[in-house]
Order: C-alpha cells, then structure tokens, then sequence
C-alpha cells in the first residue's frame, strides 16, 4: 500500500514537471516551423514534423535513457539546416535531409564509441564556445529580419527598419514583454511571449487567418532523404558542420543538465538517445532534434527520471489538435524569441579566453563570419582554417591536435574547390 502510494506521488511529481517541460518548449512548433518554411516545407507539414520529431525524441529519452530530458529540434541547428544547407547550397529540402541523416550517423557514430571522447578532448573549447556565440548572432539577426527591425539597406548591406511601421512597433513591443517575462523566470515564458505576441498583431492588423484542420493522411509528413548528391564533395561540406554543432552541443547541454541531478552515470545512454531520437528528424522532415536548455526546467520542478519525458512525448501528441491555432501566430511574435535565445547563447563569449590571441583570433572570426556571411559553416571554416595558422605563426605547433588540422585542411579544401567552380 505504501509503495503503490509512493509510485503515484512520484508520478504525480514527474507528470507536473514533464508538464512544465512542455510548456516552456511548445512554443519549437511555430518558431521551428516558420525557420522549415524558409527552406522550402509548408509551414502546416513544418508543425507536423516538429511535432512528431519531438514527441518521438521524448519517447526514446524515456525508455531509453530513463532521463527527465525532453528532445526538441535544436535552435541554431535549424537556422544551420535552413538558412546555410538547403537555402545556401541551393539543396532541395530532401537533400537537406540526406544531410541531416548522414550528419546523425556520425553523431550516433560517437555515441557508441570512444570517437565521442576523443573528439571531445581533441576540438579546443574556444572554438566549441565561438560556434555557439556565432549562432546565437545569427538567430538574432534572423529575429530582426522577421520582425521588420533590420532591412536590406539601398547603401548598406542592412540599414533600420521603418520604425512607424505597425510592423515593427509591435515586434518591439513583443520584445520588451519576453525580456520581462525571462528576466522574471515566469513559466512558459516564450510561450505566454508568443501568445502575447500573437494577441498584438491582431489589433495591429498583422494576424493571418486559422489554418484548416490537419488530415495527417494528405500530410507528406514522412518525407524521405534523398541521398543523390551523396558522391558531391558539397554534400559532404554540408555533413560535416552540422556534425561538429550536434555532437558538441549536445555533449555540453546533456553533462550540463546531469550534473543539476547528480546522475552523471546516465551520460552516455541519454547521449545515445539524442543521438537516436535525431536519426529519426531526417525521416520525419525537420532539422536535428537536440537536448534542449529547457530540460534544466524540467529537472528543477522535481523530474527525475523518464517519466516527466514521457508525460512531455504524450502532450506533444496532442498538440498536433492545436495546429490550425498555432498556424495563426505572426512572424512578429516568433521574432523576439529568435532574438532573446540569440542572446543567451552569446553568453558564451565570456568562456573565450581573449587575452590568448592564438586562442581569441580564431575564434573571432568564427563570431563575425557567421552572421556577416548569412553562413555558418562558411564561419566555422574560417575559424577552424584560422586555428592552426596562428598556432603556426606563433611558435605554439605543440597545441594542435590532429582533428583540428584535418577539419582545417577540409575546410581549406572545400573553399579551394568552390573557388576553382566560380
């Protein structure tokens, strides 16, 4: 008796903090959708992917892994799939998927073996750290172009939007309600943003009309990779970058989270979940799933184990209900998230040691290029290109690691080959 009442109070907690989860990460179905829509996928199919990638990624961390941890499509990894692999190499958004599971394999490659640790020692954290603060740039600017703030410049590459637009006035206005919202820790904060957000337009005149209901049998919701181009060296150039942010990012949100719940020993099989639940996302039509921030949330209302992911894979399910509704919420409303989210993951910068220069002038360049190139893994190269030749130049030989040098003189090799095609 007094264990059967045991088992439902530790349900009773976990349900409440996979609740939790869910509400500050729902707001991924319309953000992930509209970054999908850029690269070519109906906004409609965009939340049913999203939806279905997150639930899936959910179930797999439960029963897998055990771990309070909930899997959504990773922000700055989208911006990676859309805006760099399909928009900028000119991919179908199939081919696109081809990349996302070939990229996922070497990911789940890590996983299962002592790849993972190695790499993980061998890659300098100054770099892991610039490529987070260049993405976090680059989804801000996303964020301003969405809200109507930043605009092509006629004498300047971007000049200010028009600041008397009903546009702008009301992405500004959704801005300053998701800073005093995070900066007050209220629940859901992204989420009651865009719900705000989304109320605004409406009295502005910026809200669309409901989408219809969702038939998942007319839905091309399964969208298989197309493996084409997997003999072009451009394909490859595409793996490769979204690899190295997967398997990073992945490694520091999921040790990160851990340690909040003093189970470090579930490391290697939560890793290897995320790893599984983004092998499925190139089959299920959206970028990689990862181990989002969010789950600390998770973790901090009481979730312990995989019951709370389980309780998040069961919500998401049913927002699928919710897609005519979500359908309606204005790129003005998905604006402050990308610029806020931007923000957090610039902190980083403060982990770079800049009065290294061997260390900080690589790094630097991957910061700048990023968003000055509109392309992260044009940034990451000249970063991870940059790397070396300063390390060379100052007498630090020793420092190098032999991946850092490979990926270098594939990046090299990759802009040598582009400019020979020009």
């Amino acid at each position: 008796m007094l264990n059967q009442q045991h088992q439902q109070a530790g349900w009773k907690k976990e349900g409440l903090a996979g609740l939790i989860g869910y509400f500050t990460t729902v707001y991924i179905v319309a953000v992930n959708s509209q970054i999908l829509e850029s690269a070519g996928l109906p906004l409609e199919s965009g939340m049913v992917a999203t939806i279905l990638a997150s639930a899936l990624g959910c179930l797999i961390m439960a029963f897998y892994a055990n771990a309070p941890m909930v899997l959504i499509p990773g922000m700055g990894v989208n911006a990676l799939f859309a805006y760099s692999i399909v928009e900028g190499t000119g991919m179908s958004f199939q081919q696109g998927l081809a990349v996302v599971t070939m990229a996922s394999i070497i990911f789940l490659i890590t996983a299962f073996t002592r790849l993972g640790d190695w790499l993980k020692h061998a890659i300098p954290a100054s770099l892991k750290h610039a490529i987070t603060v260049g993405l976090g740039l680059f989804l801000t600017l996303i964020g301003l172009e969405k809200g109507g703030l930043v605009v092509k410049g006629e004498h300047s590459l971007i000049t200010l939007g028009n600041p008397s637009s009903a546009m702008v006035i009301t992405s500004i206005i959704t801005l300053f309600i998701g800073i005093f919202l995070f900066s007050r820790n209220v629940p859901g904060n992204f989420l009651v943003t865009m719900i705000a957000g989304t109320v605004l337009a409406h009295f502005t005149g910026l809200l669309g009309e409901s989408g219809k209901s969702i038939d998942i049998q007319e839905q091309s919701w399964l969208l298989l990779p197309d493996f084409s181009g997997i003999l072009g060296f451009g394909f490859w150039m595409a793996v490769f970058p979204l690899a190295i942010v997967l398997i990073f990012e992945n490694m520091g949100l999921i040790h990160g989270q851990l340690s909040m719940l003093d189970q470090e020993d579930k490391f290697k099989r939560s890793y290897q979940a995320t790893a599984f639940s983004a092998l499925t996302t190139g089959f299920l039509g959206t970028s990689p799933t990862v181990s989002s921030a969010e789950s600390a949330a998770v973790i901090a209302s009481g979730g312990k184990t995989g019951k709370s992911a389980l309780t998040m894979a069961v919500l998401f399910g049913a927002t699928l209900f919710l897609i005519p509704w979500i359908s309606m919420v204005p790129s003005t409303a998905i604006a402050p998230i990308l610029i806020i989210v931007g923000a957090l993951m610039v902190q980083n910068i403060k982990e770079i040691p800049f009065d290294q220069l061997s260390e900080s002038m690589p790094a630097f360049l991957i910061i700048v290029m990023i968003p000055f190139t509109y392309s992260i893994a044009d940034g990451m190269a000249f970063g991870f290109i940059a790397y070396p030749i300063v390390k060379l130049a100052l007498g630090r030989h020793r420092e190098l690691s032999t991946p850092v040098v490979f990926i270098a003189m594939i990046f090299l090799v990759e802009f040598i080959v582009r400019s020979l095609g020009h």
